[in-house]
């Protein structure tokens, strides 16, 4: 995930929080577009596993 952030910041992106692991598999960053907007963005390796795939 840490490319999502890294991409947006050339683009105008101006950064709002940090990448920042929030747990196991799970990972939280934000940006601020040029017009002020936040974009969340998160990373959780449950949704990649796919249904029916967690113990």
């Amino acid at each position: 995930m840490s490319a999502t952030p890294e991409r947006l910041l050339p683009l105008g992106a101006k950064e709002y929080e940090p990448l920042t692991e929030r747990g196991p598999g799970f990972a939280a960053a934000s940006v601020t577009d040029p017009f002020g907007n936040v974009l969340g963005m998160t990373y959780d390796r449950h949704h990649l596993d796919g249904p029916g795939t967690r113990p």
